[in-house]
């Protein structure tokens, strides 16, 4: 692998960073992007039925990103959690697929405020001027307010010093700090959440493979795990489900199409193969199949590689809501 391509597909994962989602928002509380690059809070309360959906105010996302409706899964004896999310820019992509799953199959109220870009210290309060997420959206400020059930936090790993608050502290120039303050930052992040409001589960979400630095993502999944088994929270191994089963950590663009994915003809990309597509050909990073624009929104096409991760994280929260 030549330096050149090297650099440019670094300088092209890191445009994307800041220009793929944005939270759609809810008709019951929809608010304003404090700019293109960030995000706002949306709200998605349980429809009165559960073949109900609920609309979006902004436009942004599409019916066609939606997971289709599970039948019978929800039930009226089933307790009705409340979920925050909140992450980066692959949770904002996600983010409507997840708000219809855990509605569907948990009837759960949900809340995310993702925002592109970002890592765990752009989330905790006290970091002054220099973050992307602003004061009202910090993690232990929204769950002062929603008092949830359960905060699901999905951070690919920002290593390339884009987020102001990490100091410029980068993986490859400066990887023992890196790890150091993501680990540090993970357990700040956990102790203001549950300052915050006491029973609230942390649900860290570990990421699928990188194809620049594999063994980051690997480093990184670990500070999530040892976190959550110090904290007594709970994992969603969501990027298992975007890799190969023989080999976790090695990028794929493809995998064979499950079961489900034949019987729903888009999930299914390449029906004549046998498999479908996780990235585009121009973005390794990101799992939706629809181009990233310059005004960020939800992805609004169905996409393989959302509804796998999607599915991970509401089994988890589903499990631990049982």
């Amino acid at each position: 692998m030549s330096r050149p391509w090297i650099v440019g597909l670094l300088a092209g994962l890191l445009l994307l960073l800041t220009a793929c989602g944005d939270p759609s928002s809810d008709p019951e509380a929809a608010s304003t992007p404090s700019s293109p690059a960030t995000g706002s809070t949306t709200h998605q309360r349980p429809p009165a039925s559960p073949g109900a959906s609920a609309g979006s105010a902004s436009g942004a996302g599409t019916g066609a990103a939606s997971e289709p409706a599970s039948k019978g899964a929800a039930t009226a004896g089933r307790p009705r959690p409340t979920v925050l999310y909140l992450g980066d820019s692959l949770a904002m992509e996600n983010q409507k697929v997840l708000g219809g799953l855990l509605r569907d199959e948990a009837r759960a109220r949900y809340t995310s405020a993702p925002y592109s870009g970002t890592t765990l210290c752009d989330y905790l309060e006290g970091t002054g001027q220099d973050s992307l997420v602003p004061p009202k959206d910090k993690a232990a400020a929204l769950v002062r307010r929603l008092r949830p059930d359960f905060v699901v936090l999905q951070f690919w790993g920002n290593a390339w010093g884009y987020t102001p608050c990490m100091d410029g502290i980068t993986y490859d120039k400066k990887r023992a700090e890196y790890f150091a303050r993501y680990t540090a930052d993970a357990g700040r992040l956990t102790d203001q959440i549950e300052g915050a409001a006491s029973g609230a589960k942390v649900v860290w979400v570990l990421q699928g493979p990188d194809p620049m630095t594999p063994d980051r993502v690997r480093r990184v999944n670990a500070v999530y795990e040892k976190q959550a088994t110090a904290s007594g929270d709970l994992l969603a191994d969501a990027g298992k489900a975007v890799s190969a089963p023989s080999a976790r950590y090695t990028w794929t663009q493809y995998l064979p199409c499950t079961a489900y994915e034949r019987e729903h003809g888009p999930y299914c990309t390449q029906p004549s193969s046998g498999r479908t597509a996780l990235h585009r050909d121009d973005d390794y990073l990101h799992f939706c199949l629809a181009p990233t624009t310059s005004t960020p929104k939800p992805c609004p096409v169905r996409s393989p590689g959302i509804l796998r991760i999607t599915r991970a994280i509401t089994g988890a929260v589903l499990s631990a809501a049982d």
